[in-house]
């Protein structure tokens, strides 16, 4: 097997002359000057790097754009970086530039291939070969042997998904070049060895939105350290920073263009270039990993980690290291389809400084995992000086020697990787027929609460390429079986089982650690642990989209729709409110009885519906409409549907980003405000219900937002920086709504909105705004995000419609607030099952004077309300540490303030489109916007 240690070609390269092993090309002199004039220090160049190809007919960077990658001052727009890989591919057939998508703002996504001659004219055979290796069923192990001796194997580079990590998609335009031109030994071996695939920018919206800004705003600014914000607020159009968060429910384009790259080529591994960590981190991870990853990827990140280090650190550069930064936990990074599919996924975190400026880094209390980055460890056994003077082009040099390292790894252990990516394969398929489960089974969705939610879970489970069957006959006809001996059983079992994270790990998780699908999408799925399941009859693998059953019992004009927190009920009712304006629609507030139908409260009646519309809208949404004798009975209000405003800050845009996301993908009309909005005063004339989404930075920053010292900050469409102003725009960012703006959103709770908090955004409250909620010191709460047991404190409020008194929410780290005994009215919903101390039953403590000695003890009765599994655990799934801190306070609040009321969730229903369970209860609140109760 043919291994060349860079080290020695490293050598060779340095006392090369111009015209040596590159096959008579000449050394382009300016652009190798420049390379050494903009590296700020000679131990941050090896010598592969230090010189660069001058050919005759490919156009390297500074032909096409002027200047050299990591030039001061220079950074590249989206356009532009496509426009130098088109040219690229123009002047040479070892390139070729594919479109794979469009982002939410019409920008493409584009995937660049490069490879030798010969390679690039059998592609498809290729691809063709990899996708036979992904599934061990229909190959045999001979087959697989001949494939693998005949197949490139396929790595992946991931750039520009973090917008404000710049340097990726600059470095990948100098490597793309220097592996189509260079005829060095070892690079030529890459090429011909390795089907390389580039993604240029993963988020094109993002890449040219901060490049506005650092032109706008930070190319001017000479410190580093100054507390000017150095991100564009806006990446995409809905996610910032949690677009490497988004694997599990694959809502943005950017991600649905990755994984669509994967299942076309099967990447052997996709690697993901970032920038936050002094000088070069290279993904292992702390751990604990992922309960059911296979240990084959486990060991194979650590050798290819390793050997990233050896050759950085052979080559004279300090500050690689591994293992200290993340833990491995989280399935849903953008990389991890290669990981949950039995490739490899991994990622570098190199040190940039948001744009092209030259800055002096002070390191010297930066720590991982508890060790200063300055320290030599087993982990990093050459560490960065305490201060250094970093530029664009030491970023660069940095994350192509370390790319190439793992280029050069891949192209001379392919056999090796193709094997193992064949054999984990095999393992998966292996386990599930041995190992309990062997399946699971999602009942008939027409069974299930919401048969909405539960269709949304097969479909989700498809498109994470994991098979489906659907029972066709017998009692259970309708059930839906993922058999587990399939190739991608680790992966279902991951999403679909609980997840255990130890209680003693050494280090805090690196994400939210749970995300049982089940429970969050509020769908019933049972483990099948009979190895019988796979003769089952009548079980037909799934292939289309499965649509949520609807269905219409009568012939109107009135309808009763019984309501179980189905996910699409406020949209369709938004939706019927423009078809049908003159259907009126009326909420039963009691336990109704209907024929054979026991209906909850907050199920509906439709007056005036006709039959058509119904069946049309049962279809569409998946809901059942029945037609009644009588309107049910019972006490009732009108659904007033409401005039809906997301509120948003310039400090932080994370979690509203995932809000807009959400309603626009279910079609409910809202208006986005900001600061300018709220100063302006007049809310309760435009709006009956602000949702104000998680934001972070404190109270301080939720008043007064962005520092008014760095004002005036225009965040608007210009001539000159075209990609501002989107989604939102304003002539100054500073200053956040001040006194005047919260003055303004409590005037409109008193004048009759309701104002509704997620999360931290509940801080608000703490100015003033409501006396009744007192922050509440969680001490040693550590509540990552994980399931819990919540329970119902008035299980008869609209907001709790259609849920039991004990259900399940998701939680993670925020805050938390407490109410004086004679306010515990206000909690409509608490955490876990069991009373506060203060509700416990009271003790014998003696006679009492002014009470007469009763003669026989009196029975003491709790006031805790009983409720099913009241003794259950409080963590479903995850890990909660101190969970006494948090059982029995509140979860969620409504606070009436004049003809107002402030819904206060210390939650976030709407978390990265994840946790459909819990939207109805923002969905209750907005139908019943106008119905809250007064209080108790």
């Amino acid at each position: 097997m043919r291994r060349v240690l860079l080290g020695a070609v490293l050598l060779a390269v340095a006392s090369a002359p111009a015209y040596a092993q590159n096959g008579g090309s000449r050394t382009d002199p300016e652009y190798t000057r420049l390379i050494r004039e903009y590296t700020s220090d000679p131990k941050f160049l090896p010598a592969a790097w230090a010189t660069i190809e001058d050919h005759p007919t490919v156009p390297s960077p500074k032909d096409h754009f002027g200047t050299i990658i990591g030039a001061p001052g220079v950074m590249h727009r989206t356009t532009e970086i496509l426009g130098y890989y088109r040219a690229l591919a123009a002047a040479s057939p070892r390139v070729q530039v594919q479109k794979v998508g469009t982002t939410e703002e019409g920008r493409d996504l584009s995937l660049i291939i490069i490879a030798d001659d010969a390679t690039m004219r059998e592609l498809d055979r290729h691809r063709g070969n990899l996708k036979r290796l992904a599934d061990p069923r229909a190959t045999s192990r001979t087959e697989a042997q001949a494939l693998i001796n005949s197949t490139k194997p396929v790595y992946y580079l991931n750039g520009g998904l973090h917008s404000p990590e710049m340097g990726s998609p600059e470095m990948l335009m100098e490597l793309a070049y220097r592996l189509v031109v260079s005829d060095d030994p070892t690079v030529k071996a890459v090429r011909d060895n390795l089907i390389i695939l580039i993604n240029p920018v993963a988020e094109p919206d993002g890449r040219d939105k901060q490049v506005d800004w650092y032109y706008r705003y930070t190319k001017a600014r000479n410190e580093w350290d100054d507390g000017f914000p150095r991100s564009v607020p806006y990446w995409g159009k809905y996610i910032y920073h949690d677009n490497n968060r988004d694997g599990i429910q694959i809502t943005s384009a950017l991600q649905k263009a990755i994984n669509q790259s994967y299942f076309d080529w099967y990447p052997t591994i996709m690697h993901d270039l970032h920038e936050s960590v002094p000088l070069l981190y290279i993904s292992t991870g702390t751990g604990p990993y992922t309960e059911h990853m296979d240990p084959i990827t486990m060991s194979e990140w650590q050798i290819l980690a390793n050997n990233d280090i050896a050759n950085v650190t052979s080559n004279g550069m300090p500050g690689a290291f591994t293992w200290a930064f993340f833990d491995g936990w989280w399935p849903g990074y953008a990389m991890w389809v290669a990981n949950n599919h039995n490739s490899i996924g991994r990622f570098y975190e190199t040190f940039g400084n948001a744009g092209a400026n030259t800055y002096i880094r002070d390191l010297s209390s930066q720590r991982y995992a508890g060790d200063l980055v300055t320290t030599p460890q087993w982990y990093r056994p050459w560490p960065a000086t305490k201060k250094v003077r970093w530029s664009a082009r030491d970023n660069v040099n940095y994350m192509m020697t370390g790319v190439f390292a793992s280029l050069d790894y891949a192209a001379s252990n392919g056999k090796l990787l193709l094997a193992n990516f064949y054999q984990k394969g095999v393992n998966n398929i292996e386990r599930g027929r041995t190992e309990k489960p062997h399946a699971f089974v999602i009942p008939n969705p027409e069974k299930q609460r919401d048969p909405w939610k539960a269709a949304y879970l097969v479909n989700q489970l498809r498109r994470h390429a994991i098979e489906v069957h659907r029972r066709t006959s017998g009692e259970n006809a309708g059930d839906y079986v993922v058999l587990l001996n399939q190739p991608y059983r680790n992966h279902a079992v991951t999403l679909l089982t609980k997840q255990n994270y130890p209680s003693d790990a050494d280090h805090p998780p690196y994400d939210d650690i749970a995300w049982t699908l089940g429970y969050l999408y509020g769908a019933e799925v049972n483990p099948v642990d009979d190895s019988t399941v796979f003769r089952w009859p009548g079980l037909q693998l799934v292939r289309d989209t499965v649509a949520a059953p609807g269905s219409v019992v009568g012939n109107g004009p009135n309808y009763l729709l019984p309501y179980t927190t189905q996910a699409l009920l406020l949209p369709a009712l938004y939706d019927l409110k423009n078809r049908a304006p003159n259907v009126n629609v009326f909420a039963l507030e009691e336990r109704t009885i209907v024929g054979s139908d026991t209906l909850a409260p907050g199920s509906l009646f439709l007056e005036g519906l006709s039959p058509a519309v119904a069946r049309e809208f049962a279809t569409k949404y998946g809901l059942r409409f029945i037609t009644p004798r009588t309107s049910g009975g019972g006490k009732q209000h009108p659904v007033d549907l409401p005039r809906i405003a997301i509120y948003h800050t310039w400090t932080n845009t994370q979690d509203e980003g995932w809000v807009r996301y959400t309603f626009d993908a279910l079609n409910i009309p809202y208006t986005s405000i900001q600061k300018d909005d709220a100063r302006a005063g007049r809310l309760r004339e435009r709006f009956d219900v602000i949702l104000f989404p998680s934001s972070g930075g404190g109270l301080e920053a939720l008043i007064h937002g962005v520092d008014p010292k760095f004002g005036p900050m225009p965040y608007t469409k210009t001539d000159e920086f075209p990609s501002h102003g989107t989604p939102s725009a304003t002539s100054d960012m500073t200053g956040g709504m001040g006194f005047e703006g919260l003055a303004e959103m409590q005037k409109f709770v008193r004048d009759g909105g309701v104002l509704l908090t997620m999360k931290e955004s509940t801080r608000l409250l703490e100015s003033g705004f409501v006396r009744e909620l007192n922050p509440l010191s969680t001490g040693a709460l550590f509540h990552p995000g994980s399931i819990v047991t919540a329970k119902a404190r008035r299980p008869d409020h609209p907001i709790l419609y259609g849920y039991p008194e004990t259900l399940h929410i998701f939680r993670g780290n925020g805050p938390l607030y407490s109410t004086n005994k004679r306010d515990r009215d206000l909690m409509v919903l608490q955490y876990g099952t069991r009373a506060l101390r203060d509700e416990m039953p009271e003790r014998d403590e003696g006679p009492m004077l002014g009470i007469p000695a009763p003669s026989a003890p009196i029975a003491v009765k709790s006031n805790e309300p009983a409720a099913p599994g009241a003794s259950g655990p409080y963590v479903l799934s995850g890990m909660v540490r101190n969970e006494d801190v948090i059982v029995g306070q509140g979860a969620i609040f409504d606070v009436p303030l004049g003809r107002g009321h402030v819904v206060a969730f210390t939650f976030n229903p709407l978390h990265r489109f994840l946790n459909h369970h819990e939207f109805p209860m923002v969905w209750n609140t907005i139908m019943h916007w106008n119905d809250l109760p007064a209080r108790q």
